[in-house]
């Protein structure tokens, strides 16, 4: 190699010595774990609601203040409410509030008719004669709130051979403030799972329920306890319709009951 040759080579090393070397491409960071809730999470809420006006509870997953303000019914479960956030499985005032919250977090949320039970309609006040009730079995009782040909109606008045019909929801036109707090999240397919099915097998251990989810079908083992339950293919058909609501992939879900000779001593 030349003098000029060797001079050259040194001036090209020097170059790429002095050239700062390319930083390393940073690897995209985890977003940090956040207890507060967003659209589509699976949360367990606790929520208590009341009309503003009077602040009187007409709705509320704690059983001990369902019986302390009179509004306790033996046939409903209680206890902390499964809501898919953004699915309408409660108000839409509420489910509205929801993203933000954290988990354990206790809030007041005010709620308009529009946003609750609807704004009152005066013709879904209707008068019928006394004795199209009776024919139907029905005994009408002023402030009763029944079933009426599919729905329901409140008894405004009776008197005159005639009643008078109220289809309104008993809180429509009214502003109601719901107290909630939400106080778990399923994380995980399993617990999600699990939880729909519990939203419609109420009472029972949802522990009981053996679940096995591949990518394209679920299977479920229903446990002996929801044979003597009523309504059981409606339930299954409701719980089946919800997965592949929410499970996009899930093509196929199998309800296995398992009926086992009873102990003989």
């Amino acid at each position: 190699m030349s003098e000029d040759e060797k001079k050259i080579q040194e001036e090209v090393e020097k170059t790429e010595a002095e050239e700062p070397k390319p930083e390393a491409e940073e690897k995209p960071k985890k977003e940090p774990k956040t207890d507060e809730l967003a659209e589509g999470d699976f949360v367990l809420v606790e929520m208590t609601g009341k009309v503003e006006d009077t602040s009187k509870v007409f709705d509320t997953t704690d059983e001990e203040l369902a019986k302390e303000e009179g509004i306790y019914n033996e046939n409903q479960v209680y206890g902390p409410k499964l809501v898919v956030i953004g699915q309408n499985f409660i108000l839409k005032g509420l489910d509205l509030k929801l993203p933000g919250l954290k988990l354990g977090e206790e809030a007041k949320v005010e709620i308009p008719p529009e946003d609750a039970f609807g704004v009152r309609r005066q013709d879904y006040v209707q008068t019928v004669p006394f004795r199209l009730l009776r024919s139907k079995g029905v005994n009408p009782v002023v402030g009763a709130r029944l079933e009426i040909d599919g729905r329901m109606a409140t008894i405004r008045s009776v008197g005159g051979g005639r009643v008078q019909l109220d289809y309104n929801h008993p809180q429509a036109g009214k502003i109601v403030i719901y107290d909630v707090k939400p106080i778990e999240r399923y994380e995980n397919n399993d617990s999600k799972l699990r939880a729909l099915v519990g939203r419609f097998f109420l009472g029972i251990d949802l522990s009981l329920f053996k679940i096995k989810a591949t990518k394209k079908k679920v299977k479920i083992n229903m446990p002996e306890e929801v044979f003597f339950g009523e309504n059981i293919q409606m339930a299954k058909r409701s719980v089946a319709m919800d997965i592949q609501r929410f499970f996009e992939n899930i093509n196929d879900i199998e309800f296995i009951e398992n009926i086992k000779r009873p102990k003989t001593e």
